[in-house]
């Protein structure tokens, strides 16, 4: 288990997001003291409670509001592990921040307003969760004090969930009742829930485990750029720098590098030793998904920012037309014929949508057909690219399988597009 884990929460406005989160860091004892005394001074001046919401949001707008506008990045730790938490807005005008802060994340937390249950918004972030493959989803059923503790309310609330999430392909769904405002089953379990026998939302965060480990998959390693320093210490000097993507790469491995298709293989491996007077490289016999290096080879090959050096007896190929799932983030609809950027790891080519194929019907959980996207619709696209990429579905990689739209005139993302199986349906 790694001893990291990277959590999102997510739901609907005034469902109490950042409230549970500032209860979490509260009493997890993750807040300073002058914080907490800053907040019990701001809540007496409104004539309330302390506001746990006070701790998280933090930009003036949101303070003023009361509401979540931008994802807010929290680390904290506890004795078991740590934590980065991105507390994203509830707003249907945000949704694009919440597919920001899950798409990295380990775990989302939906929460549910347990005099609500379920709504079009829960089902949007659950929809994006199972888009995404977050490992692990726990459903905060909040404000459960507001309906009096009932068992009842809490079980028919994680039914329609579940009948959702098992639409939607999510697998590991985890129920909590939960009160963020009184504490309940957050870090201690309630005397108020004896009904309930399951893990507090800390228990659950402290046992889950991360994502798939990316090293044990075959090599991807985009370039960044090239190093050519002629010096006289490194006159013939040729590296290529990046960040391997997935798998391991060992000096020796036979390797391809697309989208060329010369075969090669790997003669070093750097990486630079920085200290406060002066920068070495040291050589490495090997490096794993995740580290930053720059590669050696053995052969003077044409090589450039946007190619990709993968493992010989795995790799993809290349393509110049996708079929994929994206979450369409603009203002401005979609519609077949458009002329994108798609940014697909360290490759920027132009693009042109040749079809919609449908969209996701929030109320049914249904494809249904759609001559273009509105902004926060879910859908399948068709592209046709100027340069091939070297992609992997997005269910084997998800670094390689994964891309964004970007908008030629004002750089402004459009879209966040995940590359589908060739038989792919939506999520």
């Amino acid at each position: 288990m790694s001893t990291l884990l990277r959590l999102a929460t997510a739901g609907s406005v005034d469902d109490g997001k950042s409230t549970l989160v500032g209860r979490l860091l509260h009493d997890c004892k993750a807040i300073l003291a002058d914080q907490i005394a800053h907040v019990k001074t701001v809540s007496e001046a409104r004539g309330g409670d302390f506001d746990f919401a006070l701790l998280t949001d933090g930009l003036r707008a949101e303070r003023e509001q009361g509401i979540t506008i931008d994802v807010a990045y929290r680390y904290f730790a506890t004795d078991k592990r740590s934590f980065i938490l991105a507390d994203c807005p509830g707003h249907v005008q945000y949704t694009r921040n919440t597919v920001t802060g899950a798409s990295t994340a380990d775990v989302v937390i939906i929460l549910v307003d347990a005099r609500h249950g379920v709504l079009e918004q829960t089902r949007r972030h659950l929809a994006v969760a199972g888009l995404l493959r977050v490992p692990h989803v726990v459903l905060a059923v909040n404000k459960i004090d507001l309906v009096g503790y009932d068992e009842a309310v809490f079980t028919k609330i994680a039914k329609d969930v579940n009948e959702v999430a098992d639409q939607l392909g999510i697998a590991d769904i985890q129920a909590i009742p939960v009160s963020a405002l009184a504490g309940d089953n957050v870090v201690e379990h309630s005397t108020q829930t004896p009904w309930y026998d399951g893990p507090t939302l800390l228990d659950f965060l402290e046992n889950a485990n991360g994502r798939i480990d990316n090293s044990a998959q075959p090599l991807r390693f985009p370039v960044q750029y090239v190093i050519r320093p002629q010096t006289d210490e490194y006159r013939d000097y040729r590296g290529y720098t990046g960040t391997v993507a997935s798998g391991t790469v060992t000096v020796g491995d036979p390797v391809i590098v697309l989208p060329a298709g010369r075969r090669t293989s790997i003669a070093g491996i750097d990486r630079p030793v920085v200290t406060a007077t002066s920068t070495a490289v040291v050589e490495r016999p090997s490096a794993i998904a995740g580290e930053a290096v720059t590669v050696r080879l053995a052969d003077d090959i044409d090589v450039a920012r946007g190619s990709v050096i993968v493992a010989a007896e795995h790799s993809p190929g290349t393509r110049r037309e996708l079929a994929a799932t994206i979450s369409w983030l603009s203002d401005r609809p979609l519609t077949v014929g458009a002329r994108v950027l798609i940014k697909h790891t360290t490759t920027t080519a132009q693009a042109i949508v040749t079809k919609i194929t449908g969209a996701l019907d929030l109320d049914t959980l249904g494809v249904i057909d759609a001559a273009e996207l509105d902004l926060n619709d879910i859908g399948k696209v068709q592209l046709k690219i100027a340069a091939p990429l070297a992609a992997d579905p997005y269910s084997s990689n998800a670094i390689t399988g994964s891309f964004l739209l970007i908008d030629a005139h004002d750089g402004w993302t459009l879209a966040a597009g995940m590359i589908d199986d060739e038989e792919g349906e939506l999520l």
